[in-house]
């Protein structure tokens, strides 16, 4: 690529790596996003407990500030991760001894294994999330953070594409093939993070004389005068709050209707997620540039409507559900519309989670203000999922649907009444 040649050395380098660990994250990535329709097709899992393995990859962020305080007292960031990687992503190589499934599943202790292991993978984001923002951030120029963090990005979900096509084949084929590919996934996911460790990244303890309990109480008491006194960033965390309850309560269920509603196979369920992915990654490197220049509360505009769009083209499936067959793949012409929508979705989303909030802090705040970021996503996954498979068992899909439409649309209205009132400061 000629423009690394334009960068700062350091930048280009560890631009490098991170297209790197981009690559092989996407990779262990995409084998995971059949995750719930795996738990629920071949293994038979309730609904209940689907909501509970969508919440588990995200209600860890509860532990974001507890595991802030942790890196700020760590003076070897690189062990720590690497450490911790180890611990939480190996042992997916145990679902190589899970039996095979049978048309009833399996027996409802590998359900709670299943469920046991993936909330031990998904702990390992809270340190790795806001860790990436301290490396990028420090690495790359700001005029560049954006375009070069979308580049990295669509690298990720070129081999999500990849690894996702591939596990749907093979799960069409034989459905115990999930024993094979986490176990990669395990490896792989302890390899990209000996990768990322290798960008250079200077660690600054603080108050490592203190108390860990007493710490924790200055992160929470930092949370609030973060939210307090930034007014601009204060009004995009509720506009994530409305959408994050609107995507959490609806994507379990979506899952379900995939299968029970559509009666969608493996490699249907994986076209569909390649049709969005392969949308996001043709507009990652325009919004990468675009949110370079805008206000991240508008860039959210954009992000939450295509959101509202998808779930509304999604539910209209129950009721205009012409489609055609081919090569085994069954394609709803209103779903193709919703994947649309949902690419400018997937395209937008990482990029406004990720390094929306570093857009209203100076950069050695980063890390403090994605940790807030972090700590509110994991309080809204306390409930959101829950609730989401409560409406659709109680009053069905179009019902829990429309309510999450509604939380978007007061979303969309927070964030143009915000940039309006409040324009951005920092």
């Amino acid at each position: 690529m000629r423009f690394i040649k334009e960068l700062q050395t350091q930048e280009a380098k560890t631009f490098k790596l991170h297209l790197f660990y981009s690559a092989i994250e996407g990779l262990a990535a995409g084998a995971l996003i059949l995750n719930e329709f795996i738990f629920i097709k071949s293994l038979k899992g309730s609904n209940v407990q689907l909501a509970f393995l969508f919440q588990f990859s995200m209600v860890v962020f509860l532990f974001a500030m507890l595991s802030n305080e942790l890196l700020r007292r760590y003076t070897n960031r690189k062990v720590l991760l690497r450490t911790s990687s180890i611990f939480t992503r190996l042992p997916l190589v145990g679902f190589a001894f899970f039996p095979n499934v049978t048309g009833e599943g399996l027996p409802p202790i590998y359900h709670y294994l299943f469920l046991g292991a993936f909330l031990l993978f998904y702990t390992n984001k809270i340190a790795i999330i806001p860790s990436i923002n301290q490396y990028l951030r420090g690495n790359y120029q700001t005029h560049n953070f954006g375009k070069l963090f979308s580049y990295a990005t669509t690298v990720n979900k070129v081999f999500i594409m990849v690894s996702t096509f591939g596990t749907g084949l093979l799960l069409d084929y034989n459905p115990n093939s999930y024993k094979l590919f986490y176990p990669l996934v395990g490896v792989l996911g302890v390899v990209s993070i000996f990768q990322l460790t290798k960008i250079e990244f200077i660690q600054k303890t603080q108050d490592v004389t203190s108390p860990l309990l007493q710490t924790i109480g200055k992160s929470f008491r930092r949370i609030w005068t973060i939210l307090v006194t930034n007014i601009p960033f204060r009004h995009l965390e509720i506009g994530f709050i409305l959408y994050g309850f609107a995507w959490m309560s609806t994507h379990a269920v979506i899952t379900i209707f995939y299968e029970k509603a559509l009666g969608l196979n493996y490699s249907s369920v994986a076209f569909y997620n390649n049709a969005f992915n392969l949308v996001a990654i043709l507009l990652l490197p325009f919004f990468g540039r675009m949110i370079g220049n805008k206000d991240p509360r508008r860039f959210g505009i954009l992000t939450f409507g295509s959101l509202m769009m998808f779930i509304i083209f999604t539910g209209l499936t129950l009721y205009f559900n012409g489609n055609i067959e081919i090569w085994g793949i069954k394609i709803y012409y209103t779903l193709l519309i919703a994947i649309v929508f949902n690419g400018i979705f997937m395209g937008s989303m990482p990029i406004l989670w990720g390094i929306g909030s570093s857009y209203f802090c100076e950069s050695h705040e980063a890390a403090d203000y994605q940790s807030v970021h972090l700590f509110l996503t994991g309080v809204r996954a306390v409930f959101a999922p829950i609730i989401g498979i409560k409406l659709y068992e109680w009053y069905g899909f179009s019902f829990t649907y429309g309510i999450s439409v509604l939380f978007l649309l007061a979303a969309i209205g927070l964030m143009v009444y915000s940039q309006h009132k409040r324009p951005k400061q920092v």
